[in-house]
């Protein structure tokens, strides 16, 4: 059993209220409920030190994101460099347990000698030189695509340091870890943590469909702009959109159609209130890294769920949307879905489907797998 473990985090865990921060609360949560005694490291840059972290953790610490400076045109990607801390390497010095890495961003330390005989685990929540590619790819600000496009070529040069440093690396998805299983022949799957417990599917719904995501990043904003103006403008379909900071070409585009509401800043609740009562959560993404924990949320919490192929390609859960890959056939796929509430015969098939990404499922087999190599 695995009794003490060090976790380093690429931010303040807490709130809970977006893709990657999730993954890491709800997994701080359900080792502390396996008994895991958890040593919490906090990178701080956007966000206040959580009291709530202490009731997994038995110690938190917190060091400062160095976010401007030369490190910006070094040998390290941004998101590395960024996050170099003597004093976390000194905190880890203090005993002998393992430590898990979150992401690459975390791993500037990883091939520090001083730690060369300490159990090392990186988690890998994208294949992150992919994630910058595309993001580079949908840019239009040419600084921000630079940016991008430097990061991008920094991380696939990175990426074999890190892992190669790792006893184990931890995939989020089945082709993330078919990718680093190949590369590196240390990876295996450990699915991602999240807020639900069961799958409740809601009896009754509202006619209305619904996205969200943290419209600050360009490929969840360009999926929004995607389905405003390809798929929903000029339609009789209602849908809703919530997320943070959307920009003003998509404010601008809303506001031009009297079927699509926009709401910025919804808070967590907000957004899962929305979801369940959705008659259909509209998905597309065109990014198949990772796992996105918006599909997991509308699978487990929500009625039909409509995406595009990229949301689940090297996922188990094909069986358990409906895929369109154009625009004409996602208006088709509404048209059917909007007019009938999600069938009882298959909520069955969605819980089962559904089994190997509960928490309790994926904390055993990160524990399995903890144990197995250590």
């Amino acid at each position: 059993m695995i009794n003490n473990l060090h976790i380093i985090a690429f931010t303040i865990p807490y709130p809970a209220n977006y893709g990657g921060v999730i993954d890491v609360f709800y997994k701080l949560k359900a080792l502390h409920q396996k008994g895991v005694k958890i040593t919490l490291h906090c990178f701080q840059y956007d966000r206040e030190p959580a009291i709530e972290l202490e009731q997994f953790c038995d110690k938190v610490y917190y060091y400062p994101r160095k976010m401007v400076g030369m490190h910006m045109l070094g040998f390290h990607p941004f998101i590395v460099s960024s996050r170099k801390s003597e004093q976390l390497v000194e905190c880890l010095l203090k005993d002998d347990a393992p430590i898990l890495f979150e992401g690459l961003h975390t791993c500037f330390s990883i091939n520090d000698v001083r730690l060369k005989d300490r159990k090392k685990i990186v988690r890998s929540h994208n294949i992150e030189h992919d994630y910058y590619a595309a993001l580079a790819s949908i840019e239009k600000n040419t600084v921000k695509r630079l940016y991008f496009n430097t990061e991008a070529k920094k991380l696939k040069r990175f990426e074999a340091i890190a892992y190669k440093n790792a006893d184990l690396v931890l995939g989020i998805s089945q082709k993330d870890t078919d990718y680093l299983q190949a590369k590196y022949g240390n990876a295996q799957l450990v699915s991602a943590f999240h807020q639900f417990d069961e799958v409740i599917v809601p009896e009754k719904t509202m006619q209305f469909a619904f996205y969200h995501g943290n419209l600050s990043v360009g490929e969840n904003n360009d999926a929004a702009l995607y389905l405003v103006n390809s798929v929903f403008a000029g339609s009789e379909f209602h849908l809703k959109i919530a997320g943070n900071q959307p920009s003003v070409a998509l404010k601008k585009a809303c506001a031009k159609n009297p079927n699509i509401d926009l709401y910025e800043n919804s808070t967590s609740a907000e957004i899962s209130d929305m979801l369940s009562v959705a008659r259909v959560n509209v998905l597309p993404t065109f990014q198949s890294t990772g796992i996105k924990l918006k599909l997991l949320a509308a699978l487990f919490n929500g009625g039909h769920c409509l995406v595009n192929s990229p949301m689940v390609i090297g996922t188990s859960l094909k069986k358990l949307v409906t895929i369109t890959d154009s625009a004409e056939t996602m208006k088709v796929a509404l048209s059917e879905l909007l007019k009938k509430e999600f069938p009882i015969e298959k909520v069955c098939l969605r819980k089962e489907g559904l089994v190997k990404f509960q928490n309790q499922f994926t904390v055993n087999l990160l524990i399995k797998a903890l144990q197995d190599y250590f």
